[in-house]
This record gives C-alpha cells, structure tokens and sequence, in this order.
C-alpha cells in the first residue's frame, strides 16, 4: 500500500487506487499522513478544513470522514501493512510505516545524495526522488491555509532537490544537462534569484552566452516591475562572474571565475562590453528579445499578415529552423463568437511583459470551444511568424488520455529535432522543448484537455509564444499556479442559432419556417454540435419542414438520438464527460436529472441524492466544473434539457452508474418529504427578497410588476435569467409528484421541453 501526497491525494494497493471520496475526506487523509504516527487533535482537523468559520456540525463531518477512510482502509487491506486509523479521545493516530509514505521516501533520497561529493551517485538518487511527484503536492485538498503553507514547504524541497540534481551534472560536466534540468524550474520560478544565477552558470558553460545574459536582464526587469528591487548578491555576482571570464577569454567554464558578489570595477563596466555584445549578440540570433518590444509580429500585437521565419533560438543546430503549421482546417460555417474572439486577442495583448499568455477556452460538451480556438488560430497566425503547434490531448475521448510525453514527441519532431535525439521522459522532452521555442513568436493550441497537470509540461516558457488550451473542465490548477485567463463559451442564443442553421440549410428554408428554427434551437439547447447533427438530419431530408424536424425532437425518447450523425452527437459527448466522473459525482448527475424544471439548490439536490447537503456541496462544485451543472447564482444551480435526458436515458443501462433512471424507482417517501421541507425552506429564504428592480418576491407572484413566469409544461421558455427561484415552485406541490418523472403515473416523458 502506498500513500502519495506528492500529487493527487491517493492510496494505492496492488488491486489499484483506493477510491476517497470528497476533497474534505482527502484532506483528512493528508493531515494525517504529513504527521504520521503523533495524534492529531481533532480541533486541528476542523480548523485545517474550514478557511472560514466552520459549522456547528464540523465535528460529526469529520468523525463520518475518518470513519470512512476507516473502512477504505480496511477494505484495501491495511493490517496487513501494520497501517491502524486509530482514536485517541479527542484525537485521531495514523499509525504505518513511514516508507510508505511517498513524501517521506522523497526526504530520504534527497538527504542519501551529495552532489559535491559524489555526484554520481546523487544523479540517480535525486532523479528517483523527483520522480515520486506526479503533480503540484496535495491536489484534492480544500484551500485553506494550513494546507497552502504544508504545500509550499514541500515544493520548496522540490526545488531544493532540482538545484541539487542540476549542481551533481555541473561537478560531473555535464552542463548541457543541468542547464535543461534548470531551464524549465527557472521559467517555472521565475524570481527564484539563485536558481537563475546557476541557469546563467550552466548556459555560459556550454557556450551560450547570450542566453545567460537575457536570463539576467529578463530577471533584472521582472524584479523591479514585481518587487521594486535590484538583483540580489546571488544573481549580480553570476552576472560579474561570466563578464570576467568572457573578458578574460576563458572559455565555456567558469568555475575558475572570481567569487560571487566581489562587486569589483570590472563589472562595473562590464555591461557596456561583454554583457553589451552578449545582449547584441542574442537580438540578432533570435530576433528582439526584450519582452517588452512590440513589432507587427509580436502575439501582443495581433496582425493579420506576418513577416517570415526568424531565426532559431541559440544553441539550436545550423540551418533554416523548421517551421511547423500544425492547425487543422478553419471550421466550417463558423458564425458569431465576437465575444469570445476578442477575448483571445485580449489575453495575448494584455499579457505581462516577459510571461508567455495562457487562455483556457472552457463550455460544456458540444458548445463549440474547439471551433472558437482554432477559428481564432488561423486568423492571428500571421502573428506568430515562426509556427503554430496543436495537439488532441484526448482528454474527454474514448480510451486513455494522451500522455505528454507522446505530446512533446510531436513537437520535437514537428521542430525539427531529429527522432534520436528526442527525449524519452517527459520531464526532460518538456525542457528540451521549452528551450527550442524560447525566442520563438510561436502558437501553441492543446484541445480537449483533461486536466491542468496534463497540460503543464507542454506549456511553452518563451515570452513570445502564446498558448490556446480548450477543455470542458475550468482547469482551475492553471488559473492559479500559471495565471491563465479563462475565456467561457456559453451555448448560442435564438438568434445565434438560427444564424447558424440557415448557414448550414440555407437562409430560404429557414424563412419559410422561422418559428419551427426558433423551436429547434431551443429544443437543441442552443449547443452548436446540437444544432449541426439537427442540420444534418434536415439536409438528409430536403423535403422535410423544419417543424417536422421539431415535432420529432419534442419527444425526449427520440431526441438524443435524432440530435446524433455517425460518429459525432450529443450522447456521445456527454458519455465522454460523464466517464470522467467518479462514480460518486456520476450518481448526483443522474438524482439530479430527476428535477424536471433543471433549476435547484443543494437542498433540494441533497434531497434527490438522499444524502446529507454538507457532503452535497463538494458534488455540485465538481460537476459545474465540469460544465455538467450551471451555477446560475449563489446556491442556484441548473441542468440542461439534454444533459438531464442522457442522465436518464443512459443511467443503470447505459454504463453511468445512476441512483435511478426515473425517480418512481429510488425517490420514495422519505426523500418527497426531504424535497418538500427543502423546497419549502427555499420558498421562505426567497420571500421578501428584493429584486434588482426594487420589487419583492411572494410565493409565486411578483408584488409591484408583472407577475412571475412559470414554467409551461415542464419547459424552461421563460429563460434562466428567472431560474433563482424556480426550484421553489418546483417542490411545493404535492409533493413534487407532478415534478418528478416516475413519482406519477400521469408522467409522460414525451411531453415537449423547451430551454
């Protein structure tokens, strides 16, 4: 059995990784395993897992967590590891052997090796340590303080151990290596003054001196412009130390320089020679270095022409640099998205000088992330004169998601760099591949991603390169450890929708029938895959109306698989999307179809899981940041048409491992009435709500104004700007009978939804 904190929080025993549960049960786990074997107060536990003040119920939240981890440890075989989750009063005691521990096996190899002193030996037992980390350390535990700082001490001897393994290849002299090793923390790590001085070190070492040089005056810029201060003795003397050596003619070593920091007359005077033909040296090899210069070509000043290839990065082999246009075909058809389009061009231009810009294209399944990016590639590739990557990384797909490494194999090669020199490990091709695009005007676009530790290795570090990643995830990991900016695609409105299906039928057909298209792109969600496979349906059939299209897509039996051509549609997407899931979040998904106005609060959605709404929190968030679920407003949730039929459809039958396909079959007595008290709890907290307009709202009208929309035949015509106190009315009648698909026999699941 093996603990892993270096990462994702998990377990792992030779059957496969043990299934936790929620953040807050992984967080538990974490505490326990950084304090092995010493008890832990469980006051600590409650003020570890609430940033804010915690309930009056913490207590019996984290003894139900402890319980649990209780039985998944037993259930993984934990005795027969001498592992016990024991109690001790008010206290809780993991008692195992360290060594199982992956953080604990981190220490011990760093602490075995000396890079100094025998260098050889440390390579191996250092590039073992760093390859216990499979991710930034803790991931999947809450944010609170506790854990950040428990977080930050251990990248810190990440770090720690990078330089060690970076010193042990520079006493051996083996430069190259430590320079690629440091390149990629360092851009990682940018303010981390002694980790650039021994980058510049190991640079100068191997003969690429301008590149040392733009390292310290990019830092130099990045510590003013950040801090407001000047280099520090660890960076200016490096900086001294290569002017010497370089005034002195001595060659690619330095070893021999003077010591750090001596602040002698030479360097005074040395930038207006040695570092002032260095810096010469690098703008004409790479182009304008300095971050902050913008030409027609620079990403912060997207042009629509572009000058031709530049010139490689230094250190490159001779000859013209391999210019790879690697973007697929311009959608077809593409129409609207001006919002998002100038968000992307937004991302680039603002970018801080001397950062490569990062935009996360997120939406749900089928909103069109992948046509926004790549129609956005094409018309600002002129932009970036020296290439344009794109990669599948086959996150939400059939099968395994790609693996980086098979990733930055394709760029290497799509570079230019010939097959045997490409490395085999991913931590090395990613530094390799960071170097080769460093002075590039590069576009990198990753589709389809998975999740933020899948695109971070194939993040380019150079200032002038830009990155486009699409996912149906928010990738939240790279919104705060890579500042990247997220740019949200919602489905289209009815006139976007109908746009779009006169562009694919023709504009004739859909003004002979304007009132059927409007149906249609309510019936199709306003997803833009939707509305295509509609279009293929209708083009298939060129005498058929598009009202007869819509009768038939009314029936929500038939709609998922009306709204599907070959290989692509709906269900497909959304079984990709919900295979990701755990099988805890895939059973909320299907409780939650049950609600047949799709807008709750996690009262209500407690009450169709039949659990506890404190455990219901966490499932919520997880499915919103999957774009499976909208949080509208605070504690306002809903559920798309569509996502609520595959849910149902394609529940126990379908492999998703659904409470029920209908609520007549899990929702009984118990669970109406739990519906009912949350519903009716919902009604008082909305009661003399004042709205943004000054009108209050009571029961189901509206005092001072129209009177309140209410759903027509279960559909959502009213539109979801209404929707914060739709689960309201939801649940106050009856029962919910009348609301609950199964729970009546009157139910009719053909009956016609809207959006």
């Amino acid at each position: 059995m093996d603990f892993s904190l270096l990462g994702p929080i998990s377990v792992t025993t030779g059957a496969g990784e043990l299934a936790l549960g929620p953040a807050k049960r992984s967080s538990v786990l974490a505490l326990l395993l950084l304090q092995p074997n010493t008890t832990v107060p469980l006051e600590q536990l409650i003020d570890s897992l609430w940033e804010e003040e915690p309930p009056e119920h913490a207590r019996t939240v984290v003894q139900g967590h402890v319980s649990r981890l209780r039985a998944t440890l037993a259930r993984g075989g934990a005795e027969a590891y001498g592992i016990e989750l024991a109690t001790h009063g008010s206290a809780y005691l993991l008692r195992l052997p360290e060594e199982l521990i992956d953080a604990h096996r981190f220490a011990e190899l760093v602490a075995l090796a000396r890079p100094e002193a025998a260098p050889a030996d440390a390579v191996p037992l250092l590039r073992e340590a760093l390859g216990l980390w499979r991710g930034p350390a803790l991931t999947g535990t809450v944010t609170s303080p506790p854990f950040a700082a428990a977080a930050h001490a251990l990248e810190e001897q990440r770090l720690a151990a990078t330089e060690a393994l970076a010193r042990a290849h520079g006493t051996l002299g083996e430069h190259e290596q430590a320079a690629a090793i440091l390149y990629t923390a360092a851009v990682n790590n940018p303010l981390r003054e002694g980790m650039v001085a021994e980058l510049m070190r190991a640079l100068f070492r191997t003969g690429r001196q301008s590149d040392a040089m733009e390292w310290f005056h990019r830092t130099r810029r990045l510590l003013d412009e950040e801090l407001g201060v000047g280099p520090g003795a660890r960076l200016k003397g490096a900086y001294e130390e290569i002017l010497r050596a370089e005034e002195a003619g001595a060659g690619g070593d330095t070893r021999g320089g003077a010591d750090s920091g001596t602040g002698r007359g030479g360097g005074a005077t040395g930038p207006a020679g040695g570092a002032g033909r260095a810096a010469q040296g690098a703008e004409q090899e790479a182009g304008a270095s300095d971050p902050r210069r913008t030409t027609a070509a620079d990403p912060r000043v997207p042009a629509q022409g572009g000058r031709g290839p530049t010139g490689g990065a230094p250190g490159r082999t001779t000859g013209p640099p391999a210019v790879p246009r690697l973007l697929p075909r311009p959608p077809a058809r593409f129409l609207g998205r001006e919002q998002q389009l100038a968000a992307l061009t937004t991302v680039v231009q603002s970018a801080v000088p001397g950062e490569s810009p990062l935009a996360v294209v997120t939406g749900p399944a089928g909103v069109g992330k992948t046509a926004c990016a790549v129609q956005w590639s094409h018309a600002y590739a002129g932009a970036f004169p020296d290439g344009q990557l794109f990669a599948d990384l086959r996150g939400f797909n059939e099968g395994a998601a790609a693996e980086p490494v098979e990733i930055l194999r394709d760029f290497l090669l799509a570079l230019g760099t010939p097959p045997d020199r490409v490395p085999t490990s991913a931590q090395s091709a990613s530094a390799l591949f960071r170097s080769l695009v460093a002075e590039r005007r590069l576009l990198v676009v990753l589709d389809n991603a998975q999740s933020s530790a899948q695109v971070r290795p194939l993040l380019p570090g150079g200032a002038h390169c830009a990155t486009v990643v699409t996912s149906r995830s928010r990738l939240d990991g790279l919104v705060a450890t890579d500042v990247a900016r997220p740019v949200p695609v919602q489905a289209l409105g009815a006139a976007e929708g109908t746009a779009l299906l006169g562009a694919m039928l023709g504009a004739e057909r859909v003004a002979d029938d304007p009132d059927a298209a409007q149906e249609l792109v309510a019936l199709c969600d306003g997803l833009p895959l939707a509305l295509r496979a509609a279009a293929a349906q209708l083009t298939a059939r060129p005498r058929w109306r598009l009202a007869r299209l819509a009768a038939a897509l009314r029936d929500e039996r038939r709609r998922l698989a009306l709204l599907s051509a070959e290989d692509t549609g709906v269900a497909a997407a959304l079984r990709m999307s919900v295979a990701r899931l755990s099988a805890d979040d895939a059973r909320l998904l299907s409780a939650l179809a049950a609600n047949a106005d799709g807008h709750l609060n996690a009262s209500v959605a407690a009450a169709l899981a039949g659990t506890d709404p404190e455990l219901i929190q966490e499932g919520l968030d997880r499915l919103t940041e999957m774009h499976l679920v909208d949080e509208e407003a605070t504690d306002v949730y809903t559920i798309s048409t569509l996502t609520q039929l595959f849910a149902r459809d394609e529940g126990p039958a379908g492999g998703l491992p659904g409470v029920f396909r209908g609520a007549g079959g899990s929702v009984g007595r118990r669970n109406r009435r739990q519906l009912r008290a949350a519903a009716e709890s919902g009604s008082r907290r909305e009661a003399g709500r004042t709205t943004e307009a000054g009108r209050t709202t009571e029961g189901g009208r509206t005092t001072d104004g129209p009177p309140a929309e209410t759903p027509d035949n279960g559909g959502r015509s009213g539109g979801r700007a209404q929707g914060a106190g739709r689960f309201v009315a939801a649940g106050a009648q009856d029962g919910l009978s009348q609301h609950v698909p199964g729970a009546d026999p009157a139910y009719a699941p053909s009956r016609p939804r809207g959006t």
